[in-house]
């Protein structure tokens, strides 16, 4: 190898679903073809989000997208720990650790070893009491409209790093609230 050329590591990257409801063919095709090191999954968007958080307010277990388990996570989850397939989702909506919890369940069930990590941190709803009093207050960007007197769902997008680091630290797959997977 000539020391004067810098040695490039090729990581396919496969976009399996872009928004809740999305084909789920998707991830099955990506494993099947051994082409892709990492299955990236996008499920939110600020509707789904309050969809979820209704859906948690019902039932305090739900509040993630349930498909993303019981049907992409079902079709391949076998695939991908035997090929080394690294998987990062959203789809923990208003409740990440419910999520990994499911997907945890479901690798018991099929007999799969995985690592699952949940990154956690953009649950905002613990300073909205200060946000409202803070000076200027928090207002809706276009209008200036104060917060509303009931919010059922508080959440700050999160960015790459605490992905990086779950992977870093050996996670196969990564499950986070809202994190901008594709944006």
């Amino acid at each position: 190898m000539n020391s004067d050329k810098a040695v490039r590591k090729v990581v396919r990257i496969g976009g399996a679903s872009g928004f809740w409801g999305d084909s789920s063919v998707g991830a099955p095709q990506l494993v099947a073809s051994g082409q892709v090191d990492y299955l990236a999954f996008d499920y939110l968007a600020e509707l789904t989000m309050s969809i979820l958080a209704a859906a948690r307010m019902k039932r305090p277990e739900l509040g993630y997208a349930t498909d993303f388990v019981q049907v992409s996570m079902r079709a391949v989850l076998r695939d991908v720990a035997a090929r080394g397939i690294r998987v990062v989702s959203n789809a923990g909506g208003v409740n990440p650790e419910g999520c990994a919890e499911a997907l945890r369940a479901l690798a018991e069930e099929l007999g799969v070893r995985v690592k699952i990590a949940v990154v956690t941190g953009d649950d905002v709803m613990p300073q909205l009491a200060a946000l409202r009093v803070q000076q200027p207050p928090v207002a809706e960007l276009q209008g200036g409209a104060p917060l509303p007197a009931k919010v059922v769902t508080a959440n700050a997008y999160l960015g790459a790093l605490a992905i990086q680091a779950a992977l870093d630290a050996g996670a196969q797959i990564v499950i986070t609230g809202a994190a901008s997977i594709r944006r």
